[in-house]
């Protein structure tokens, strides 16, 4: 593991534990912890959150992809954004999955697929609208639901896998904040290390151009929600994104959130605690629904 791997999980932890302090699960949800989704006990576990007075009705779903510079994170981490997400109206799977260095690249957009084939065969048990599949991503985990809109509407792209998504299937709408779509190999720095540590040969020419997003985008591309923030690091990224969807005409909403006043941090929608976090989230959910036909509020 390189130092910047190391320090990156140890920097993101601590802040992480300071931002989710006396948190705990709102009374109005309903959690099912611990699920297996695939073979390895420790790293391939989701969790599903409902809200407590949608009984068995079906609901619309969001699975969260969650961010950490592809060598952190887990669903316990994310535990707290994913049950304000089900507090809107929606069933919401939260899932960890295998880190670099230990597990290199195809390995979490693996899981990712596990995850998505693990919510249509458990439609009935959990009342899934599989009619109705969402997803969000932020930072490393905005990428990398970003490659896997690309794996299901872009065949030639995913061809380069031995995983195959759901047949037919792809998310309704996806929701990618803070993320990062075009990664630059050729200067020292954060996100070359952390690629070295993701990547099997460290970094081929080959590497690059399956975990670079843009590239592979099409017409079928599912619609975004995307946003970006005054102090996030990677807001550069974002008119990137604005304009490859354009170029393909696929249906979007950018969100710039902060201002001169107000310094809102990369990833600040996961603070529970803080209003601008709650706006980016209503109008996150908001975009969803105008493609269920539901009123879920």
């Amino acid at each position: 593991m390189s130092k910047t791997s190391d320090s990156v999980r140890k920097a993101f932890k601590a802040g992480d534990d300071i931002r989710d302090a006396g948190l705990t699960t709102p009374d109005d949800i309903v959690r099912f912890d611990d699920i297996k989704y695939a073979e390895d006990d420790e790293c391939q576990k989701l969790d599903v959150y409902r809200p407590k007075d949608a009984g068995d009705k079906l609901l619309p779903v969001i699975v969260s992809v969650h961010g950490g510079g592809w060598v952190y994170g887990d669903k316990e981490r994310y535990q707290y954004y994913c049950m304000s997400l089900a507090g809107r109206g929606f069933a919401v799977v939260n899932y960890t999955y295998r880190l670099a260095p230990e597990h290199k690249f195809p390995a979490p957009l693996e899981d990712e697929n596990h995850v998505f084939h693990w919510v249509l065969n458990n439609k009935d048990e959990y009342h899934f609208d599989t009619g109705n599949i969402f997803a969000v991503g932020d930072s490393a985990g905005g990428q990398l639901l970003g490659l896997y809109s690309c794996l299901c509407t872009n065949p030639a792209y995913a061809e380069n896998f031995e995983f195959k998504a759901p047949d037919g299937f792809v998310p309704k709408a996806v929701g990618l904040n803070c993320g990062a779509y075009v990664i630059d190999m050729s200067e020292e720095g954060q996100m070359k290390a952390l690629m070295e540590d993701l990547l099997p040969d460290g970094g081929t020419e080959e590497e690059m151009g399956l975990v670079n997003v843009i590239p592979h985008i099409t017409e079928n591309f599912p619609p975004a929600f995307f946003m970006t923030s005054t102090g996030d690091f990677l807001k550069d990224q974002a008119p990137m994104l604005e304009k490859k969807l354009l170029e393909k005409s696929v249906p979007f909403v950018f969100r710039f959130y902060g201002d001169k006043d107000k310094n809102l941090p990369h990833v600040f929608h996961c603070n529970m605690r803080s209003e601008d976090a709650r706006q980016c989230n209503d109008e996150e959910c908001d975009f969803f629904r105008r493609f269920t036909g539901w009123s879920l509020r």
